[in-house]
C-alpha cells in the first residue's frame, strides 16, 4: 500500500523566504510547490519588525500553496542568528533492574538528565541531539534498547537561542494560522540536504554562508558534534561592492552574480564590465580584476573567521573530509578552489542528494539546501507531521472558496 504524506520547509533567512511543498510516497520525496519573496524585517537571521516579516512568510506561503494547490498548516520551520549557540553535555543512569535490560524508558532517563543544564532566563533550548550512547564502559553505540547493562551513559549535542528571537519567529508564523511542528537548527537542516552519511562518519564542516549569516557545523561518527552561527556572509560582499564601485546595492548584487570571483590572479587585466552608477544616470566601465579585489578580502574573512571558530573547539585535525559550503554565496566564482587552496584541505560545494524529486532548479541548487534539509528532517528526523491539504483543479468552486477563507483568516 502506497503511504502518501505532504511535509513543508519554510526557511525563514536574512535575504529570502523560502516555502518548499514535497509530497512523499514511501520515502521518496517529490518538490510540487515552491514560494519565494525577498526577506525584510530580519537581521542577521533574527526577526527585527514583526510586521514585515509576517508579510515575507505569507508571501512565500501563498506562492507555494497555490502552486501545490494545498494548504499549508503545519511547516518545520530553520532558525539561525548569532544568538544561537551550543554545548555538548553527558550524563549516566543506573539500570538497576534484575534483568539489567535497557529500555526506553531508561534511555528517556538519560537524555533528560543530560538536557537538564542551568540556563539563563534569556536562553531556550532549540534541541537535545545524542551523539552516542555508552553501555558499561562500551562507546560509539547508536540505539541501546534491548541491550543488557547497568549503567548507560549518554553524549548529547545541545542547541540554544534567545527566548525572544525563537518566540518572534514562532510569533510570524502562528500569526498566519500556522502551526509548527518543529523549529530545526538550519545547520542541521543543511548537513540532511548536501553531506553524504560517509562524510559524516569521517569528519567534515559544512559552512552554509548565506545573505546574513554563515552557518558552521562540524560532523564526526555520523552526528553533529559543533555549531555555530557568525553574523557575517554574502550581503557583506554586496555592500563591498557597492562602496568599492559606487554603484546601488540592486546592482552590487547583481555583478557579484554574474561576474564576481574570489580569484584576482584568474581575471585577465583586460576583462571589463559596465556598472550602473548611483542615482540611476548612466553606466561605467570598471575591471572584472578590481571587482575581484574588492571580493577576495571579504571571502577571506569569512572563511578565516568559520575556520578559526572550529580550530577554537579543538575540530580543525579532526575533519579529513574537508570542507562542504553551500548556501547562496556557494555560487561564487572561485570560492571552492580559493578554500583548498589557502586551507589545504578538500573542499566542495554542497549537492542536493538522490531521492529528492520534482521541480528541476529547485533540487540542483545549493540556493535551497536549507529548505531541502527541512524536508528531509521531517521525514527522516523526527515524527512526521501531516499537513492537511485540498487536493484537486484550482478552478473548481471548491479550491476558489477555500481561497477566499483562507484570506479572510489571514487579513
Amino acid at each position: 500500500m502506497r503511504r502518501e504524506r505532504l511535509v513543508v520547509g519554510l526557511d525563514v533567512g536574512t535575504t529570502k523566504v523560502c516555502c518548499l511543498v514535497a509530497n512523499v510516497v514511501d520515502g521518496i520525496i517529490e518538490i510540487i510547490g515552491m514560494g519565494m519573496s525577498p526577506s525584510r524585517g530580519l537581521e542577521k537571521g533574527v526577526v527585527v519588525d514583526i510586521g514585515r516579516t509576517i508579510q515575507s512568510i505569507r508571501k512565500a506561503v501563498e506562492e507555494a500553496e497555490n502552486m501545490a494547490d494545498v494548504r499549508v498548516d503545519n511547516v518545520f520551520v530553520g532558525i539561525a542568528g548569532k544568538h544561537i549557540r551550543s554545548i555538548n553535555n553527558s550524563a549516566t543512569v543506573s539500570i538497576t533492574r534484575p534483568d539489567r535490560i535497557i529500555t526506553k524508558e531508561d534511555v528517556h532517563r538519560v537524555v533528560e538528565a543530560a538536557r537538564t543544564i542551568p540556563l539563563p532566563p534569556d536562553v531556550e533550548l532549540i534541541h537535545v541531539i545524542p551523539r552516542q550512547y555508552i553501555v558499561d564502559g562500551q562507546e560509539g553505540i547508536t540505539d541501546p534498547v534491548g541491550m543488557t547493562g547497568t549503567r548507560l551513559e549518554v553524549d548529547v549535542h545541545l542547541v540554544m537561542g534567545s527566548v525572544t528571537a525563537v518566540h518572534n519567529l514562532v510569533r510570524c508564523v502562528e500569526s498566519l494560522g500556522i502551526r509548527i511542528a518543529q523549529i530545526v537548527l538550519e545547520p542541521l537542516a543543511s548537513s540532511m540536504a548536501v553531506l553524504s552519511s560517509a562524510e559524516k562518519e569521517l569528519g567534515v564542516v559544512l559552512l552554509d554562508i548565506g545573505g546574513g549569516t554563515t552557518d558552521i557545523s562540524v560532523f564526526r561518527s555520523g552526528d553533529i558534534w559543533f555549531s555555530k552561527v557568525i553574523p557575517i556572509a554574502g550581503e557583506h560582499i554586496t555592500n563591498d561592492i557597492t562602496v568599492g564601485l559606487q554603484t546601488p546595492i540592486e546592482e552590487a548584487e547583481r555583478i557579484k552574480k554574474e561576474y564576481g570571483t574570489c580569484l584576482v590572479d584568474a581575471v585577465g587585466d583586460d576583462e571589463k564590465l559596465d556598472v550602473a552608477t548611483i542615482g540611476g544616470d548612466g553606466t561605467k566601465t570598471v575591471s572584472r580584476k578590481k571587482l575581484a579585489k574588492i571580493i577576495e578580502p571579504r571571502v577571506e574573512e569569512i572563511l578565516d573567521l568559520a575556520v578559526q571558530e572550529v580550530e577554537d573547539a579543538g575540530y580543525r585535525d579532526l575533519i579529513p573530509a574537508g570542507m562542504v559550503i553551500t548556501g547562496g554565496t556557494s555560487l561564487l566564482e572561485g570560492i571552492v578552489e580559493f578554500a583548498q587552496q589557502r586551507y589545504g584541505i578538500p573542499v566542495r560545494r554542497g549537492r542536493i542528494p538522490q531521492g529528492i524529486h520534482g521541480l528541476r532548479d529547485i533540487v540542483e541548487s545549493p540556493i535551497y539546501a536549507t529548505g531541502i534539509g527541512l524536508l528531509k528532517y521531517g521525514v527522516e528526523g523526527r515524527d512526521f507531521a501531516r499537513v492537511k491539504a485540498t487536493r484537486g483543479r484550482s478552478g473548481g468552486l471548491l479550491t476558489r472558496l477555500f481561497g477566499w477563507f483562507k484570506k479572510f483568516l489571514r487579513g
